[in-house]
């Protein structure tokens, strides 16, 4: 009866114990948590224009190196670097001495050239007329054959001395001319009206023929010099427009016009040289760094509101609601800046619904409510 008793009494406490564990509250699922008053915009995919960014700098549409074209000592340099020139204006002197006595020796060669062929003209004249009276008594024979021959002899040596004469007139007066152009190169002007870019020399030092002594640039327009990759050549068109961005008139931005793309590639580079004209502004300066946005057309990107983005350091990420409106974290690769919207480039779809301005709000799990 004990060990009877003592079975039965351990059934009795384990059914008890099942019956209690059926009677005890199982527990409640989790609660959403919901947050409201957020606005929300859908991701649209919408055409919008590409563009290319080409660094470059500015330089004057004209430009020029004044180099010495004969040796002798400079005398002088009327101009700094900064300088304001006028078109005409004498910049650089050279010593010209042994030119100016060539060309004084030129001269009076000119001269004596000149005597001789008045001298060969008289003659030549004097021996024309003989001949024609010998002609003439020849006709009726009152001179010998011999004596005729004789005086056309003369005419034709007189005529022959006139001829050289010429000759070495006209070699006299191109030697001149070609000593005044020497005496010439011992004073460099400015071609065109400008500023003065670099100056090389001072006075004193010795020039020689290709040395270059000044840089100048033009007064006016001024160009925008960037190289594209061979495959931008075929967007580029003369006269199109190209935002310009100059680093140091920023956030100022020109819009200039493409006037020459270079039709030979760099063999090293496969690039092509762009000049894009640029217009007038304050402060704008030859040698200033910038890029310019050159069009590849018009082309479909998704896009979403700024105010979407979330930054977290270098990363990029979007609060994306599902078909619940419940929220998770998304990371985005962005592209391109639009007004007040942004390309994402991966991350995300065209059609889902991102959160705009959520701040430093944990959303994750959360059901947004739509602010009306």
């Amino acid at each position: 009866m004990n060990r009877f008793g003592n079975k039965f009494g351990v059934l009795f406490a384990i059914a008890a114990l099942g019956l209690a564990g059926c009677t005890h509250k199982a527990p409640e699922a989790a609660v959403t948590r919901v947050v409201s008053g957020l606005s929300i915009a859908h991701a649209q995919e919408q055409p919008v224009s590409s563009s290319v960014e080409a660094i470059g700098t500015v330089h004057a549409r004209e430009s020029v190196v004044l180099s010495a074209q004969v040796m002798g000592r400079i005398t002088s340099i009327a101009a700094h670097e900064g300088d304001a020139v006028r078109t005409g204006q004498l910049l650089v002197t050279i010593d010209n001495t042994q030119a100016r006595f060539e060309m004084d020796h030129a001269r009076a060669a000119v001269s004596s050239s000149e005597q001789n062929v008045q001298v060969a003209q008289t003659e030549a004249s004097l021996a024309s007329s003989t001949l024609q009276r010998y002609q003439f008594l020849r006709e009726r024979k009152t001179v010998s054959r011999q004596e005729f021959d004789e005086v056309e002899r003369r005419s034709q040596v007189a005529v022959a001395r006139l001829e050289s004469a010429r000759a070495q007139m006209l070699a006299a007066k191109a030697a001149e001319g070609s000593a005044g152009t020497v005496v010439g190169y011992a004073q460099l002007s400015a071609p065109f009206a400008g500023f003065v870019t670099v100056r090389h020399v001072d006075p004193g030092a010795m020039a020689v023929p290709g040395m270059p002594l000044l840089e100048m640039e033009k007064a006016g327009v001024l160009q925008f010099n960037t190289t594209v990759d061979e495959s931008m050549v075929r967007f580029l068109q003369k006269g199109m427009p190209v935002p310009v961005e100059i680093a140091a008139l920023t956030p100022q931005s020109l819009t200039g016009r493409v006037a020459e793309v270079n039709p030979a590639a760099d063999p090293a580079s496969h690039s092509f040289l762009v000049k894009i004209d640029l217009p007038e502004a304050h402060g704008l300066r030859s040698g200033m760094f910038g890029t310019a946005a050159i069009s590849k057309g018009n082309l479909s990107a998704l896009l979403i509101p700024q105010s979407a983005v979330v930054a977290h350091g270098s990363l990029n990420s979007l609060w994306v609601l599902d078909g619940n409106h419940i929220a998770s974290l998304r990371y985005v690769t962005l592209g391109a800046r639009r007004d007040d919207k942004v390309e994402v480039l991966s991350g995300l779809s065209a059609g889902e619904i991102v959160v705009l301005n959520p701040g430093d709000r944990e959303l994750g799990g959360s059901r947004v409510e739509v602010r009306q």
